[in-house]
């Protein structure tokens, strides 16, 4: 009798009442908002199918994986991968790459379609305003394959216009997609110019969040035009910044596979050469699936520790983070 009246205050106390009234509200809200929660379905569905349910296969990293024998049955052999892994010579390399082509990135392709946004937005005749947001933002929607056809075209060491210019100079013809000293700086350039597009659509979004009577009265107060961005827009589009420079590190270990694969050679793996490439090389080409898990888990890893910094960080700024 004791322990029923001790459960009837449980189910009774403020608490309880609460989260049972959260669960009606909410029970209430799918049912007023079906439409709504069916056309998140698909979406839902994709992630459970291609993202959540294969990391069932990470286990293959810790077997010695055999094609015939399948995942299962094929002989356990623990952290045997990893420490190949990180006994390697090709690992610092490729770790290193990795690490520079992604900061190098992150510190150019970041920072230019805010400067970009900011400045179409200050552009009054609207029509050009949004030719200029037409041609910018094109490139985006150009796959891979046709930029590394452009970009391998206008640099070519023998009829590319870059080299023409250079030898119509009295310069000689430098082959840019051999060159170590070169090849981090296209790799960079050519994400720039292919998305800088989309993020500056974001920010341009972003910044008609901003009240105009803001900018009205910092004229009034005798503003110009650098310290109305300086204190007015940049404050405004400082959440902004952070959830996409968030999401960024937390994609920082992903170089982007398609584009160093269709550009990149022999010649410059040594600068080039980053954990996507190593992966498809050691996986799909030398058919090692257990070792390629392994790199591929091990990469996975260190974007989740940066990412969960990266969130700690945001809420040192004041910020809310995305977790």
């Amino acid at each position: 009798m004791a322990s029923a009246i001790l459960a009837h205050r449980r189910t009774a106390s403020p608490e309880n009442r609460l989260t049972v009234n959260q669960r009606m509200s909410f029970g209430k809200h799918v049912r007023a908002n079906k439409a709504l929660y069916l056309m998140l379905v698909p979406g839902i569905l994709y992630y459970i199918i291609f993202h959540y349910a294969p990391m069932a296969g990470i286990v293959i990293a810790f077997k010695d994986f055999d094609i015939f024998s399948g995942i299962w049955s094929s002989e356990w052999v623990g952290f045997d991968h990893f420490r190949q892994l990180f006994g390697s010579d090709a690992f610092f390399r490729v770790f290193r790459n990795s690490l520079c082509v992604s900061f190098y990135k992150l510190a150019v392709c970041f920072p230019v379609p805010i400067v970009l946004a900011i400045m179409l937005n200050e552009v009054r005749n609207r029509k050009f305003q949004r030719t200029l947001q037409t041609v910018v933002y094109l490139p985006y929607f150009l796959s891979w394959v046709v930029i590394a056809g452009i970009v391998t075209n206008l640099l070519s060491p023998s009829d590319g216009i870059v080299n023409v210019l250079i030898k119509a100079l009295g310069g000689a013809p430098v082959n840019f997609l051999a060159s170590k000293e070169k090849f981090r700086t296209i790799l960079v350039l050519s994400d720039l110019w292919h998305g800088m597009g989309w993020n500056t659509i974001i920010f341009l979004a972003a910044l008609t969040n901003i009240d105009p009577q803001l900018y009205e009265a910092a004229r009034i107060d005798g503003a110009g035009k650098l310290q109305q961005i300086l204190h007015i827009t940049l404050p405004g589009l400082k959440s902004t910044i952070i959830v996409l420079l968030l999401m960024k590190i937390g994609n920082l270990m992903n170089n982007g596979f398609e584009q160093i694969f269709l550009l990149y050679n022999p010649n410059v793996y040594e600068v080039a050469d980053v954990f996507e490439t190593y992966v498809y090389r050691i996986g799909l080409v030398d058919t090692r699936y257990d070792f390629a898990t392994a790199v591929g888990l091990f990469k996975s890893c260190i974007s989740f520790v940066m990412l969960v910094c990266a969130n700690k960080l945001a809420r040192v700024f004041g910020e809310r983070g995305i977790f």
